[in-house]
């Protein structure tokens, strides 16, 4: 198994970093992809990387919640920095968030957008960001039109017509935690969407799936989300290891 968005380099696995990424390993997950999120945490990820050059591949980007009316514009000098001293497997995560904060949608707009534009010039996927922005970020995404714009709607949590739109325009969607809560409404219509079109990750350490729900998620979890896509998809396991793997190293390259 592929976890394509997890959170390794974070400070919540201080304590226990390479017991958490060895039970993972003993669960199978082969490889581990460490999304960006703003200057302050790149030297950790990049030093995880480091530690784990057959299993961690690092992404660059700037994380909307990042995007901040005084540094935003220094932040994304600094993922360009990166972008040209060396390659990555994609630009992520970037997109919209309007959860935590409204006021600054018009600069996120413009960082996202910048951030695609690299992404298309270097034929990069991205890893989208969306919380409470579906709206805006396909308004983007429509502006931005490129038959090499491609990627993943990371902690895909929207409705059946998001979903379907997501995936006509070249996205693969990232199922997580949500997708084993009561409350998630994905597992509602997800066998509706191709299993091709899927991706695993976990999020960690957010989003813990059931029923380590409230409490840290770690990438060993990724198990019980690809046990809950067997009872949707009416598939076996091994199954849903072979397709989401194959979907993850189509878009990422085989690293």
């Amino acid at each position: 198994m592929i976890d394509t968005h997890t959170h390794l380099y974070s400070d919540e696995f201080s304590d226990d970093r390479h017991e958490m990424i060895e039970r993972a390993l003993h669960k199978g997950v082969s490889k581990f992809y460490l999304p960006a999120i703003d200057s302050t945490t790149h030297e950790k990820m990049l030093d995880l990387e480091s530690q784990y050059p057959e299993r961690m591949f690092a992404m660059m980007g700037l994380h909307p919640c990042s995007v901040q009316p005084e540094s935003w514009e220094n932040e994304l000098k600094t993922v360009e920095k990166y972008l040209n001293e060396r390659s990555f497997p994609a630009i992520g995560e970037i997109g919209i968030d309007l959860y935590w904060d409204k006021s600054t949608l018009d600069i996120q707009v413009k960082a996202f957008e910048k951030q695609i534009d690299w992404a298309i010039e270097r034929d990069l996927p991205i890893v989208i960001h969306t919380r409470e922005s579906f709206d805006e970020v396909f308004e983007v995404l429509e502006r931005k039109k490129h038959p090499k714009l491609r990627g993943i709607f990371h902690c895909f949590s929207g409705n059946l017509e998001q979903a379907e739109h997501a995936v006509e325009i070249g996205f693969l969607l990232g199922i997580g935690g949500v997708v084993t809560f009561k409350n998630g409404k994905i597992d509602q219509f997800l066998d509706e969407i191709p299993l091709d079109k899927i991706v695993l990750e976990t999020d960690s350490p957010y989003l813990a799936p059931v029923p380590h729900r409230g409490k840290r998620n770690e990438s060993s979890y990724l198990e019980l989300v690809a046990g809950k896509l067997v009872d949707i998809y009416k598939v076996d396991f091994a199954e849903i290891d072979r397709t989401t793997t194959e979907n993850a190293e189509r878009l990422f390259g085989k690293q």
